[in-house]
């Protein structure tokens, strides 16, 4: 009997290049039930929409979106280090963001990172350096 091949990556959040300049990533676990764990794996989530944020020393992904449940908090597992040096992040004026879901093994991880905000014009640039490597423009 076979078995079925499992992909690393089950959710990616496109938005979160095209809306910020991202740095540092860091990878962290997740405090989950198991309805939310097979939602995931069953790719009924969505990272659009959502962000994360420090509370309590504590790291909080907000607004993720499961199945048909409304958007939901989570309690993100990270090191004290790796919290402090987010915060430190935040504090100068960055953002944390969720860029993808890791669901291929036995854990469930998310991937975030600090991100600047993107003006309007960088955005445009965004999108004529993409068309132009997918060969639009001559």
């Amino acid at each position: 009997m076979k078995k079925k091949a499992k992909s690393d990556s089950v959710t990616v959040n496109a938005r979160a290049r095209y809306d910020y300049v991202l740095g540092d990533e860091l990878t962290c676990g997740m405090s989950l039930s198991g309805p939310e764990v097979r939602s995931i794996r069953d790719h009924h989530v969505q990272l659009k929409g959502s962000f994360v944020t420090i509370r309590g020393n504590e790291l909080w992904l907000n607004n993720l979106t499961l199945g048909a449940d409304t958007a939901r908090n989570i309690k993100l597992l990270a090191t004290k280090k790796q919290i402090a040096s987010l915060s430190r992040a935040k504090i100068a004026g960055s953002t944390i963001v969720p860029i993808k879901l890791l669901g291929g093994s036995r854990h469930i991880k998310l991937v975030i990172a600090v991100g600047k905000g993107k003006k309007k014009y960088d955005k445009r640039e965004t999108i004529k350096k993409r068309d132009i490597e997918r060969g639009r423009y001559a």
